[in-house]
């Protein structure tokens, strides 16, 4: 037996529910209008999807990515995923929804997804949902029996982390960076998997109308963590803002 909300029940946990009304907005999955945010209207990622921004935001996008330190790619040796700990869990300190009794996976699809259905008996495990795929601009009818259609895609990719810095953060800092909602977004799973560890530069959404909210979420995560980009990567996000 499946369980189908379109809200999470009082029983569902609560440091989600708490956060994303704390944050000024309704909880995740409640409405099969959601289409995303605007990133400049949601600095802590705890608000669904990404919308495009708007043209009289475009200066501040601008400013925000021209604020971006540079420096070269340096090199990927020693990356290893379990270096930001095992994948999605639940008890990285420092950033919304830890320890919450979920995963930071299913976090992000309770987040991002509309006409939810959960494994009986619970309020956390996602079975099948509709996702607006900012990426690629459509909607995607998911369910866990194809789990790879969607795949949650770190905006600021790990081994692109570790080769710009992370690669000497502690590792609690890098657990936060791999579980942070700011840098997670679920998305059709063929488009994250083309992107793989590239930046802007290399790799922009296919839907061009959310390439400049792109860019900023790119940059939102880098100024939060202290990350440089690449010069090649800065270029291009300007040029996503009209820069």
């Amino acid at each position: 037996m499946l369980i189908r909300r379109k809200l999470f029940s009082a029983a569902g946990p609560a440091g989600l529910a708490g956060l994303v009304l704390l944050a000024g907005c309704s909880l995740p999955g409640g409405s099969s209008a959601v289409t995303g945010t605007d990133p400049f209207d949601n600095p802590n990622g705890l608000r669904a999807g990404l919308a495009p921004v708007t043209a009289e935001t475009e200066r501040a996008a601008r400013e925000l990515i021209d604020g971006l330190a540079t420096k070269g790619r340096g090199t990927k040796t020693g990356y290893d995923r379990d270096e930001f700990g095992y994948a999605w869990m639940d008890k990285a300190d420092g950033v919304p929804l830890a320890r919450n009794g979920c995963d930071t996976r299913n976090d992000m699809l309770r987040r991002d997804g509309h006409d939810l259905r959960y494994r009986s008996g619970s309020t956390c495990v996602v079975v099948s949902m509709k996702l607006p795929d900012p990426y690629t601009g459509t909607t995607i009818d998911w369910t866990k029996q194809k789990a790879a259609e969607v795949q949650i895609d770190h905006v600021v990719p790990l081994s692109y982390s570790w080769q710009m810095g992370s690669s000497r953060w502690s590792r609690s800092k890098r657990q936060q960076l791999a579980n942070d909602p700011l840098n997670l977004l679920p998305v059709q799973g063929r488009a994250n998997s083309a992107k793989g560890d590239s930046g802007p530069a290399t790799w922009l959404p296919p839907s061009r109308d959310i390439r400049c909210a792109y860019a900023v979420r790119f940059a939102q995560v880098a100024r939060k963590y202290a990350l440089p980009v690449t010069p090649a990567d800065k270029k291009a996000m300007l040029r996503q803002c009209g820069g």
